[in-house]
């Protein structure tokens, strides 16, 4: 068998940079590009000194410890042992995760690239077949983007949907808290700034409205006549299309709040990107919940309680 360290090396970079940006993205890190980038081309080294130094430190469990906190300190610095540790975990599990893929495709090209030492290696005539080539520049996009796809839907899953959360909504500067239902059935976003859509019922809403107020943004609503929009709220006020169950497309007054706090137990979250789409009717006979939340503003707290 014939080891063409060059391709070895690209495989390897680009693995270890697809593994760094996952990791980043499903910590929600800030660590800048190049870090990632140097980082990665850190941990290639590994291919040459498992290749040349088979006996070395490095090919031991506690070596690969040890070179992965190298590799995490080099990609995110040290801000505190949690934060650090819980990288450290996040990294080895996107690792799993993409190793796994990895020999699927192993197997799918027939052996095309071997798994050794820890090191992914090609080996064929030349400078590696096309397949080999093809798997480096198509491959690795194509298995970090299905794993992605997955923590995403897995940190979904994770909600518990019908479950009940308080929420503080604060409009105008001023904040009212209730209680609401996180709805897997809304999918509502904004169109133009993709912001996601939390719905609230009038008795809810109405709390910062006057009578009058309240009539003038229903006129407005039924008859799209937004001159009848109450003078203090028009900067405010936004025109949501959508499409109801039965196909019909329609429109939704929504507002763009200050904040929104959504609570759990231990933590809360404060959402800003967000809008309060307006629900001219009561959303629960029994008041147990007032507004529906998106299950997509939930992901950065399943994240970070992760």
């Amino acid at each position: 068998m014939t080891i063409y360290l060059d391709a070895v090396w690209l495989l390897n970079f680009f693995l270890d940079w697809m593994i760094l940006m996952l990791t980043q993205y499903i910590a929600k890190s800030t660590s800048k590009s190049y870090r990632l980038a140097l980082a990665a081309a850190f941990a290639s080294m590994l291919v040459p000194i498992t290749l040349f130094y088979p006996q070395s430190i490095v090919t031991h469990p506690i070596g690969k410890v040890l070179f992965s906190i190298v590799i995490l300190l080099i990609a995110f610095g040290f801000k505190n042992s949690r934060r650090f540790s819980r990288l450290f975990l996040l990294f080895y599990f996107v690792s799993f995760a993409l190793g796994g893929s990895l020999f699927g495709i192993y197997y799918f090209l027939n052996q095309q690239i071997q798994l050794s030492g820890g090191v992914v290696l090609t080996y064929q005539t030349g400078f590696g077949d096309g397949v080999s080539w093809l798997f480096v520049f198509l491959g690795f996009p194509v298995v970090w983007w299905f794993t992605k796809r997955r923590v995403d839907n897995l940190v979904t899953e994770k909600l518990k949907y019908d479950e009940m959360l308080q929420v503080t909504i604060s409009l105008n500067k001023e904040e009212r808290t209730t209680t609401s239902l996180v709805d897997s059935g809304n999918q509502l976003v904004d169109p133009i700034t993709k912001r996601p859509i939390v719905i609230c019922d009038k008795p809810f809403l109405s709390q910062w409205f006057t009578d009058d107020e309240w009539e003038s943004l229903q006129q407005s609503q039924e008859d799209l006549a937004f001159e009848r929009l109450p003078e203090e709220w028009q900067h405010a006020v936004r025109l949501i299309p959508y499409q109801g169950v039965s196909g019909q497309k329609d429109f939704m007054l929504a507002l763009k709040p200050d904040y929104v706090l959504v609570h759990t137990e231990d933590k809360q979250l404060k959402i800003e990107r967000v809008l309060i789409g307006i629900q001219f009717s009561q959303l629960s006979n029994d008041q147990s919940y007032q507004c529906l939340l998106h299950p997509h503003l939930l992901k950065t707290l399943a994240v970070h309680s992760a």
